[in-house]
């Protein structure tokens, strides 16, 4: 039997997490491993496993995602300062949990590449 999917529990609201956004597409919270003062997270309510599944169906659904990152950081305030909106696809690029989720991070100077250390 697989496990359930954590971001599909906290979507559902049957996990707790530090949400500071939801609405009817997507769910956003707190990092609980924040590699910044500010790390959110972004997900889709709707499980997808990864960036390789989407569709072109799914274009607003990103881009809604991309919407939501922005206007956090505007009520984060970071937005001025600057942030980093990113997306691991597969084990190489750091993704962990397998839902599709948009980090959103800032409040520090940034380096490239973003990890490790940056």
């Amino acid at each position: 039997m697989n496990k359930p999917c954590i971001f599909c529990e906290i979507a559902a609201g049957r996990m707790d997490a530090e949400v500071i956004h939801q609405d009817e597409q997507v769910v956003a919270f707190r990092d609980i491993h924040p590699q910044a003062p500010t790390h959110v997270l972004v997900i889709p309510r709707r499980h997808i496993e990864s960036m390789t599944e989407i569709e072109a169906a799914d274009a607003e659904l990103i881009g809604h995602m991309h919407l939501t990152a922005k206007r956090l950081a505007n009520e984060l305030g970071i937005a001025e300062s600057g942030f980093r909106s990113i997306f691991n696809f597969g084990r190489d690029a750091g993704q962990t949990v397998w839902h599709i989720h948009l980090h959103l991070m800032g409040g520090r100077s940034m380096g490239w590449p973003p990890w490790p250390g940056n």
